[in-house]
């Protein structure tokens, strides 16, 4: 069967097909698990001050954005040279979340090496580079994390050691062993490319999920219920089922300076960007951990979770979006400072009415109306 022609374009931003915001052209830089390495990291450093605004703006989907970008092709080759742009032809698609302390805290397995498997079988089939920019992919470890950010095609872990396969967001009823968690993940997601039409996410077509498992002739039983989304992310002082220490830390409105970057990169520790727009330092032993505390705490990350900055977030707003009503993230920062944010609920704060960036679950809506906010 072979797949529809598309009548819209995919205007989702990569890190070769930049978008056009108010700002400037904007690159998103897909980090399969939020991975980056300390040596990537310092290069993610040098383009934020080189070649865009001088920051680099953490996603929900565990990607890095760089805004105003002066010299796209300059960036684009910086970002191969340092391992971030694998597959030209699929670097919009490699949208794939894994449990960010798998591994090292808790979680029934390890997942990381499927991170890795997972991404060189998406970019190894030709056809997936169909797939929509916005498809996302993920790999939850047993602890129902990554559950709640309603996955195109995910996995759950299961005690019996078993994964259940998520299709938009929900348990599909398949199951399947580690063996086979690629291979499924790649049928599906093939699946949905012959299938789709305008949709952009699998939720979007009708009934999607029930028609992959019908194409695949896959086995499905009774289904489970899906975990709340999670509402704080892993903040502070973690201690490693192997006795080392990881540091989870928040940052104003997900946004990490370039000169702060370059700090994290010199602790010379493998970094994960969450869905939550955090950080998790990985791998310290307990002396360096409490020196990376001491010094980058006054640079603005985050480790206390009761900071008010880790329930809200924000949308680009003024002047990078042009639909924007307002400039959100400094609207919000001073009512942040002024202690009129609420720190028993999650809000989230909006240039329009698109309400771009929003988390998923119970949250509060703060939208820009142009003589004002109007909460909802």
């Amino acid at each position: 069967m072979s797949s529809p022609s598309r009548s819209v374009p995919d205007g989702c931003p990569g890190a070769l097909s930049t978008h056009r915001a108010a700002d400037g052209p904007l690159a998103r830089i897909r980090l399969p698990g939020g991975l980056v390495l300390p040596e990537q990291m310092q290069v993610l450093a040098e383009v934020a001050a080189e070649l865009g605004d001088g920051s680099l703006e953490l996603t929900s989907r565990g990607n890095i954005q760089v805004r105003a970008v002066s010299d796209p092709d300059e960036l684009a080759n910086r970002l191969a040279a340092a391992g971030l742009l694998p597959s030209p032809t699929h670097e919009r698609v490699r949208n794939i979340l894994a449990s960010p302390l798998s591994g090292r805290v808790g979680g029934l397995t390890d997942v990381r090496s499927l991170v890795g498997e997972l991404d060189a079988a998406v970019c190894a089939r030709p056809e997936l580079a169909e797939l929509p920019g916005r498809t996302l992919f993920a790999l939850d470890d047993g602890r129902g994390d990554l559950c709640g950010l309603e996955p195109d095609f995910g996995v759950y872990a299961q005690a019996d050691g078993s994964f259940a396969v998520l299709l938009a967001g929900r348990d599909s009823g398949v199951r399947v062993d580690r063996q086979h968690v690629v291979s499924t993940l790649l049928d599906c997601a093939d699946a949905f490319v012959r299938l789709r039409h305008k949709e952009w996410r699998l939720a979007e077509l009708d009934g999607g999920a029930e028609r992959i498992v019908d194409v695949l002739g896959l086995q499905a039983g009774p289904v489970l219920a899906m975990p709340a989304p999670v509402e704080v992310p892993p903040i502070g002082w973690l201690d490693q089922d192997d006795g080392h220490v990881a540091l989870g830390a928040g940052l104003a409105n997900g946004v990490l300076g370039a000169r702060l970057a370059e700090f994290l990169a010199a602790v010379d520790r493998p970094l994960i960007v969450t869905p939550w727009r955090s950080l998790v330092v990985g791998d310290l032993d307990e002396e360096p951990a409490e020196q990376v505390v001491r010094v980058l705490a006054p640079m603005g990350l985050i480790f206390d979770a009761a900071s008010p900055w880790i329930r809200v977030s924000a949308c680009t707003g003024s002047p990078g979006c042009e639909k924007s009503l307002a400039d959100v993230r400094a609207d919000l920062a001073a009512a942040v400072d002024a202690r009129m944010t609420p720190r028993d609920e999650r809000q989230h704060w909006s240039g329009c009415e698109r309400r771009c960036g929003r988390p998923k679950g119970e949250v509060t809506d703060v939208i820009a109306t142009g003589i004002g906010y109007q909460v909802s």
